[in-house]
């Protein structure tokens, strides 16, 4: 059987699945239409005035956290390669535990829009806040290209659109409602459209969990099972003889492939905690308890989504197998369209896959008003303007950055298109851990924290970071490589969070006691007792 068969076989109804999207993209532009009545102030387009409760926001963190990656290419990746599969959904979750017990709440005592506020608050604002910026505009840009690329994937599956031009248009419109959204919407429409996202993918998901285990007569071991024998069948080059319970399929069971397989786990611990747009979801709630409740609720939800992912993703290789998934259009990140399809036929395929879609809008969304809102804060307002601008100013000034970022996601996702965006994801990852994350732990934790230490640990953990993963086989060198032509890898290793991550860390040490700069004493208390307390969090941070 050819391919084009195979991929004509799973699409279903391609007008029903228009019409299914369709009606979603309407819904969710009415919620976000109504919910952007108050959008004049920089607190209520960048943070919805603050107004959202724990659970509310615990619910849109689930909703900007479960993207493309999470339901495309997680389930994928454990159909395909199994165990390794299963490592994203694994260190998705744990990563969440160092966001809780660390940064949650210490963060939104101290800051107020960005990520910025606080690695600058007792730090020369100008330097730090550039980085900062800098940093936030690459791990969302390297973030917003996977979603793209998911989306690319999944209406190529559906609309059965195998040329690179019919996909590349589907990425362009995924753009464009995205630019939409964030335009219209601010914080507050991105927030509630992320709510409904939520909810819709985790009933969505438990519906598809339940439905594969009543298949194998709720016995998970018959899954694995019949997972392994069909991996076993597999035909598809590179598939075939791989053991998927075991670490080391995705890469091939080499020592690369085990350092790797750290390298991966590295990244996706410890990224949650410096992923910006996740971050800025803290400062939408009204106090540090809700911060903490909001962390509470998102670990909740989207453990459970992840469990469902393994049933999903074990299901997907049992139920229609590695060949069929990776000659579809979309690739592995067809597998749970694909299983939907298998499941319940037509109607169940449009409306996973329209949450699905959903899914991604809402993820791009709240990237899209992260990197916007820290560019126009953090650049326009604090180092191009020196705080002499009016908050209706920088919100004109986010909302052009949020065109001109859409325009960079189109090419870029159309770049990435066919790449498992579970993996692209595990890059953005990798970048934030390195270039965010060792700066928000000094700036929190140590006093002796300058401004040489976090300059040098942002610019060498996202510049390292950038330069492996170029010379990496992700990029060249590859024949699933982003660009399969060209040959010059000389890393080895896909993921360089095991390289980039410790030498952040330690630059940041280096540059710190290699520097007399002592810091501002009064600043640097102040920090503290607002960190720990809360006293003072309501106050502007610009000095």
């Amino acid at each position: 059987m050819t391919t084009t068969v195979l991929a004509a076989q799973t699409v279903g109804n391609p007008a029903a699945n228009i019409g299914i999207f369709s009606v979603f993209v309407v819904v969710t532009m009415i919620v976000v239409i109504k919910a952007s009545k108050r959008n004049a102030t920089a607190d209520e387009f960048f943070t919805g005035g603050r107004g959202f409760s724990g659970p509310q926001n615990g619910i849109a963190i689930a909703g900007d956290y479960l993207s493309a990656a999470s339901f495309l290419g997680i389930a994928g990746a454990i159909a395909v390669y199994g165990y390794d599969g299963f490592l994203y959904s694994i260190g998705f979750l744990v990563a969440w535990l160092v966001a809780l017990l660390l940064v949650a709440e210490l963060l939104r005592n101290t800051g107020k829009f960005t990520m910025a506020d606080v690695l600058s608050f007792r730090l020369r604002q100008r330097p730090v806040r550039l980085a900062a910026a800098t940093s936030t505009l690459t791990v969302s840009l390297f973030y917003l290209l996977a979603q793209m690329a998911g989306a690319g994937g999944l209406v190529a599956l559906l609309l059965d659109v195998n040329s690179r031009a019919g996909q590349s248009l589907v990425i362009a419109v995924v753009g464009v409602l995205m630019i939409v959204y964030v335009l219209v919407g601010g914080m507050k429409g991105t927030t509630w459209v992320q709510i409904i996202k939520a909810v819709l993918l985790i009933v969505g998901a438990a519906c598809m969990t339940v439905m594969v285990l009543a298949k194998f007569g709720l016995n998970f071991s018959d899954i694995l099972g019949s997972a392994q024998s069909a991996i076993s069948h597999a035909t598809t080059k590179g598939v075939s003889s791989r053991d998927v319970l075991a670490p080391g399929a995705q890469y091939g069971g080499s020592l690369t492939s085990k350092i790797n397989f750290i390298s991966l786990a590295l990244a996706l611990v410890l990224g949650t905690a410096g992923l910006p747009h996740v971050l800025m979801r803290f400062y939408t709630v009204p106090t540090a308890k809700e911060a903490r409740r909001s962390v509470v609720w998102a670990i909740a939800l989207i453990g459970a989504f992840y469990l469902f992912t393994l049933v999903l993703g074990y299901g997907a290789a049992a139920l229609v197998g590695p060949d069929r998934i990776l000659k579809a259009a979309g690739g592995v990140n067809s597998a749970a369209p694909l299983l939907a399809f298998e499941l319940g036929g037509v109607i169940l395929l449009g409306v996973i896959s329209a949450v699905a879609f959903a899914t991604i809008l809402a993820v791009v969304a709240g990237l899209t008003i992260t990197a916007s809102a820290s560019f126009a804060h953090d650049i326009y307002a604090s180092v191009l303007k020196s705080h002499k601008v009016t908050e209706q100013e920088q919100v004109r000034v986010s909302r052009i950055t949020a065109v001109v970022l859409g325009v960079f996601a189109i090419g870029l996702g159309i770049l990435a298109n066919g790449q498992n965006v579970a993996f692209l994801v595990a890059l953005a990852f990798a970048v934030a851990a390195a270039a965010n994350l060792p700066t928000i732990l000094y700036s929190l934790y140590w006093k002796r924290f300058n401004t040489r230490g976090a300059l040098w640990s942002m610019y060498g953990g996202l510049l390292s970071t950038i330069v492996l993963i170029v010379f990496s086989p992700a990029v060249s060198g590859s024949k699933t490589a982003m660009i399969p032509g060209a040959d010059f890898a000389f890393f080895p290793l896909a993921n360089p969070g095991i390289v980039s991550i410790p030498l952040a860390f330690a630059l940041g040490i280096i540059g710190t006691l290699t520097s007399s700069d002592t810091g501002d004493p009064e600043r640097t208390a102040e920090m503290e007792v607002r960190s720990l307390t809360g006293v003072g969090a309501e106050k502007a941070v610009a000095h």
